[in-house]
């Protein structure tokens, strides 16, 4: 609505006041903001200045002449169906194992790497990644994963290869198309490299089989297109205790977030979805194929930081990627409290309909592809 201009400059004195002249530059801007009770909904987030104005005064938050305001919206958009180490937190149990000599010329560019060397190579061999997607996030994540030599790499997508999906998809050639994008998915990986043991769940990802599935892995990566898959990945890895490396895309729009137990989950940020129809899936508004490639790639990092136990991960941070104007931004983010799932007092202590949670998804599971 603003042109795709990444910055407006807009005169006020605090945010509410900003917002409301905001809609003078760009009618329509407000409606989309406040909801009928004209207040800012939960699904959406501003910032003055890397600071949350819930922790502030709201949107009576004063401003001075120099902040920057970030209007910060939940997106679902993935797949279509000298470091430090990392404080507080353990790398995932690994099974000893001695390298190859294929293997250590194969990895050899990670081995040389203090940060890596050959023990840390053997936990990249014996960690177990489950991938929610086999789209345009789990396309990039997949392939850096298997190629650093990520032992287990297991995949959710019940969707078939279309030829829309061949213009981000780069798990997918045009000789796929109508074949499972699991199957897919295996075979580039597998030729990609024959380390990689890639196990496929090509059954709709549900409240049912959600618990069976996710229990199996060390770390999760979320690429779904649909709030119904990100509410059902998010619950289920605080109820089991799992990393989870959350990423999304939209248009020119990309957003990237680790919660690790006990310091936040997706609800912390977005405690409920928008309505349906307010904000569109990459099927329906698009998605730069290229930007896929950005996201899902700083999510591999992520994983890859994760099982090494090395870095700062982004752990109570929302990166913010505009394509458009190529600027990156970070935002600090905090566990809530009073969060219904990981709070000091949750309510939600069991898998619920996400379906009718997030107000409609396709029967028979979320969409992932």
């Amino acid at each position: 609505m603003t042109g795709n201009r990444a910055e407006v400059q807009v005169q006020a004195t605090n945010v509410a006041e900003l917002l409301d002249n905001l809609d003078h530059q760009f009618p329509g801007v407000h409606d989309l903001i406040y909801n009928s009770e004209h207040e800012i909904p939960i699904h959406i987030n501003i910032y003055v200045n890397n600071q949350e104005i819930g922790a502030l005064d709201g949107d009576k938050t004063a401003l001075a002449e120099g902040d920057q305001v970030a209007i910060i919206p939940a997106i679902a958009g993935g797949s279509e169906n000298g470091a430090q180490e990392a404080p507080a937190q353990e790398a995932p149990a690994q099974e000893a194992r001695v390298l190859t000599p294929e293997q250590v010329n194969r990895y050899s560019r990670h081995i040389i790497m203090g940060q890596v060397g050959p023990t840390g190579q053997r936990k990249i061999l014996g960690a177990k990644v489950l991938i929610v997607g086999a789209g345009g996030l789990g396309s990039p994540i997949a392939l850096y994963l298997a190629l650093a030599g990520v032992g287990t790499i297991g995949i959710v997508d019940f969707d078939v290869v279309d030829l829309s999906n061949l213009q981000r998809q780069i798990l997918h050639q045009n000789k796929d198309i109508g074949k499972p994008k699991v199957e897919s998915a295996r075979e580039t990986l597998n030729a990609s490299n024959p380390d990689v043991n890639v196990v496929t769940h090509g059954a709709p990802l549900t409240s049912d089989n959600a618990f069976e599935i996710i229990s199996q892995y060390d770390i999760i990566v979320n690429g779904a297109d649909n709030f119904a898959a990100r509410y059902l990945v998010n619950d289920t890895c605080v109820f089991l205790k799992k990393p989870l490396v959350d990423g999304s895309i939209l248009l020119f729009d990309g957003q990237a977030t680790t919660y690790m137990p006990g310091k936040g989950c997706y609800r912390c940020l977005f405690p409920a979805p928008p309505p349906p129809g307010l904000v569109p899936s990459c099927a329906e508004a698009g998605v730069l194929g290229a930007l896929c490639g950005i996201v899902g790639s700083i999510q591999a990092t992520e994983v890859l930081k994760l099982i090494l136990g090395i870095g700062e991960p982004l752990v109570n941070r929302l990166l913010i990627i505009d394509a458009l104007s190529m600027e990156f931004r970070t935002l600090k983010i905090r566990r809530d409290v009073e969060c219904v799932v990981c709070g000091d007092n949750p309510t939600v202590t069991e898998l619920i309909d996400y379906d009718v949670f997030c107000g409609g998804a396709p029967v028979g599971g979320v969409h992932l592809g």
